[in-house]
């Protein structure tokens, strides 16, 4: 009821008749992180019992919301039991959106939704067809559910015999944290913001994780299409390239990472070369926008973390739980340079022509991109200790904008500018550059505009 009441509101004050649908999600995901940081600065949600400052708590619900997974503090030792049940609601509502939960639920109580309704909902799961919004609502849920309940039957047998009984509790805020992409965990109460490095030298967690963090990271239109094809016989182009570029990256990522740390010994170089391998191919699965670490990588080479700032930046799928430009994204352009380069006008990808727009918009994410991490990386720079290098600067807004929660240590030194920057740059990376500024554009696009015709400029370019 409090979500239907909650979605009703968003409807009325933000009427997509005045509105536009993309801005009403940003809107939603604002409304989400204030209520988020109210509930965490309340007295009940510290473990101390005192208020926790507000510019913190905004902070750690952007970071939760926008399934960053950078923080402020330790969650464990920072936030009580309530705390940590804020946070992780925060997670599962940012990670699979407010416009879709809700939708959902008015699906599930048999409420019928008009054709605004389905638009939305589709917008909010980068489905094209509205009318396919309901299905797929339903797979979504399912699907995200399912997979975020077997990870924590299988974190179980881990830290329940570890913690006893709070370790479902565990074993549950950490599947679905890694589903979401967000990197959160409470296992500060071993070591405060260790992340999983007690556990990088056992496989069967980093697989558990990682398994999570790909499946959320993949996009559920590529679940949807999976799961479809011994209907239909045949996988979507999207789908396929999804696939392709994922296993790419992953390869890539983890070969590069043994490569250039296997003999550092404050990362790899101390473990056995079967764990070497483990955590490499970990850290190249974290590094999409999952937040997780099985080491420090504050200690890594600058090389190193160049290729986990590429990766970062890059990022998962689109219609997922994960962030950065997307893999989509940079395989449109990369296939626009190579036809450019071998002088072919259409542009193709696995026989199929690739709409003009398409490139368009995939040039317009990467421009705004790079606009954003460039000013929070300034922002960063000269907003924390003369200790944080121009690398680390570049690192901790790449991990924030890419929605990604990896740190070399750089959050901890901002102060409130350079916070609030980080804040902002979460939120744009969550929703995206382009749709941040269409929502907050004065005058939304009308396409029914009349479209006037004007004359070809000629303009020599290389």
């Amino acid at each position: 009821m409090k979500g239907q009441m909650l979605f009703d509101i968003l409807k009325k004050k933000l009427n997509p008749k005045r509105q536009s649908v993309t801005r009403i999600i940003v809107c939603s995901f604002a409304i989400v992180i204030l209520i988020g940081a109210f509930l965490l600065m309340l007295p009940i949600s510290s473990r101390n019992g005192t208020v926790t400052p507000f510019l913190h708590a905004l902070f750690t619900a952007t970071s939760a919301t926008c399934v960053t997974g950078l923080v402020v503090y330790d969650t464990y030792t920072q936030f009580s039991t309530f705390g940590q049940w804020v946070i992780l609601l925060l997670i599962q509502i940012g990670g699979l959106g407010l416009v879709t939960l809700t939708t959902f639920f008015n699906v599930a109580i048999g409420r019928r939704l008009g054709f605004k309704s389905l638009r939305l909902a589709s917008e909010s799961i980068n489905l094209s067809d509205p009318g396919q919004a309901k299905n797929l609502l339903k797979f979504v849920m399912g699907f995200a559910f399912a997979f975020e309940a077997v990870g924590a039957f299988l974190l179980a047998f881990v830290f329940v015999p570890q913690f006893g009984a709070e370790g479902i509790f565990i074993a549950v805020f950490t599947s679905i944290s890694a589903f979401c992409n967000a990197g959160f965990d409470i296992l500060g109460r071993l070591v405060p913001g260790a992340s999983l490095r007690l556990y990088a030298e056992n496989p069967y967690v980093l697989f558990v994780v990682s398994v999570l963090i790909i499946s959320g990271g993949l996009g559920f239109l590529v679940w949807n299409d999976l799961a479809s094809y011994r209907t239909t016989k045949h996988l979507r182009t999207h789908t396929k390239l999804v696939l392709f570029m994922t296993a790419v990256l992953l390869v890539l990522g983890t070969i590069g990472v043994a490569l250039l740390e296997w003999n550092n010994p404050q990362t790899l170089g101390a473990m056995p070369w079967y764990h070497r391998l483990t955590n490499a191919m970990f850290a190249s699965v974290t590094a999409r926008t999952a937040g997780f670490d099985s080491f420090d990588m504050n200690f890594m080479g600058p090389i190193a973390k160049t290729l986990i700032i590429v990766l970062m930046f890059i990022g998962a799928a689109p219609g997922g739980t994960g962030g950065g430009i997307k893999v989509t994204t940079i395989s449109v352009i990369m296939v626009v340079v190579a036809s450019v380069a071998r002088g072919r006008e259409e542009v193709t990808v696995f026989s199929r022509r690739i709409d003009y727009k398409t490139v368009y918009r995939s040039l317009t994410i990467i421009t705004l991109s790079l606009s954003v991490v460039v000013v929070s990386t300034l922002s960063i720079f000269y907003g924390t200790s003369d200790s944080v290098t121009e690398l680390n600067a570049l690192f901790e807004a790449v991990s924030a904008f890419a929605t990604v929660g990896l740190t070399v240590g750089a959050t901890a030194d901002m102060n409130s500018f350079a916070q609030i920057v980080t804040i902002i740059t979460m939120l744009i990376g969550r929703v995206g550059p382009v749709s941040m500024a269409i929502s907050l554009a004065a005058h939304p696009t009308d396409r029914n505009m009349h479209r006037s015709v004007s004359p070809q400029a000629h303009i020599s370019v290389g």
